[in-house]
């Protein structure tokens, strides 16, 4: 077996034997050596050639954003960040960072924590950071949006994990027309995704909100699950609303991608849309497949774009996905397929 070689930078010293001592319970990951501060990390990257790296953002001397924002166009190499600073996790996401974890807040979640790091250590290690770029570089040269106007029983919802933050930033942010209504599933914990909502809502032309349990769904608004709860679709007189609560979770997931496609399968029939997008699993593959039968639309990321293979992968295989594009190009056909239905 192939055992994955992490290196830990963070300035606790408790915290670095917090993480070693949890990581030890899983065969396939090896700790290759820690780090106190980025100085030091830089020297034992270059001696140990990790696979992945874990990452305080908060330490002396250096900052774990600046460090990234030195460490990737030299070095690229997937990086988990470790922090409880909500903010900062976002702002080392733009510097480079795959994915985050937040630090446990008492010694009684961390066996939990240890499982969740694993589990992103594994997808970031078989991550494809050479197709990675800065989404913000080319917002103009994507679609304008529907042609005539827009049909509020439409629903789009998207599913995405690992690298989904990008993904879902690259596909929304290119719009700048009218749309209809988005609902959306990014693996992310609790506490985050509101302020995810909130960085993308800063940067769209329509409205991005984190879910609440009763919120309606027009044209022009997309809503956010909400961390630690399943979302789903359901109908509202003539439209849509949302229903949010902690039922149980699904592929190991809350929210699960696949709880809101089957939602949109049931809701919306033949006037719901589904895309897949990068993220290590199979979570989205049954439900995509499930809009698909109800005569919607499905659109899944290929390969070459996606950060990692797995749920785009998945859905293709079972047959969900009616047409699988690179990231760029998704804008354009949704908005081609949205003008000219019926």
């Amino acid at each position: 077996m192939t055992r994955i070689k992490v290196l830990i930078v963070d300035d606790s010293l408790l915290f670095r034997e917090l993480l070693q001592k949890g990581l030890r319970r899983f065969p396939d990951i090896e700790i290759i050596g820690t780090a106190a501060d980025p100085f030091e990390a830089k020297d034992r990257i270059v001696a140990l050639r990790p696979d992945v790296i874990t990452l305080d953002v908060e330490m002396p001397r250096m900052d774990g954003i600046k460090f990234l924002r030195q460490l990737m166009p030299q070095l690229p190499l997937p990086v988990i960040v470790i922090s409880s600073l909500r903010e900062s996790v976002f702002e080392a996401m733009d510097a480079g960072a795959l994915d985050f974890v937040p630090k446990p807040e008492n010694a009684d979640n961390t066996v939990a924590f240890a499982g969740s790091l694993a589990e992103k250590i594994r997808a970031a290690s078989k991550a494809r950071l050479a197709y990675r770029r800065d989404a913000r570089t080319d917002i103009k040269l994507g679609a304008e949006g529907v042609k005539g106007p827009v049909d509020p029983r439409i629903v789009i919802a998207i599913g995405a994990s690992t690298g989904g933050t990008e993904a879902i930033f690259s596909i929304l942010s290119k719009f700048s027309g009218n749309m209809p209504g988005f609902v959306i599933v990014q693996h992310m914990p609790a506490g985050f995704t509101k302020l995810y909502a909130e960085r993308l809502n800063a940067t769209c032309v329509f409205e991005v909100k984190e879910a609440e349990d009763g919120d309606v769904l027009r044209p022009g608004r997309a809503l956010l699950a909400p961390g630690d709860h399943q979302m789903r679709v359901i109908r509202k007189g003539a439209g849509y609303a949302v229903r949010c609560d902690k039922s149980p979770k699904v592929n190991g997931h809350r929210p699960s991608v696949d709880v809101l496609f089957h939602s949109v399968a049931e809701a919306a029939g033949k006037d719901g849309v589904g895309i897949i997008l990068t993220g290590m699993g199979a979570d989205g593959a049954l439900g995509l497949k499930r809009i698909r039968y109800a005569g919607g639309y499905t659109l899944g990321q290929d390969e070459r774009s996606s950060v990692v293979y797995g749920m785009p992968m998945a859905a293709y295989m079972s047959g969900a996905v009616m047409v699988q594009l690179p990231l760029y190009r998704i804008p354009d056909e949704l908005c081609r397929k949205l003008s000219v239905w019926t």
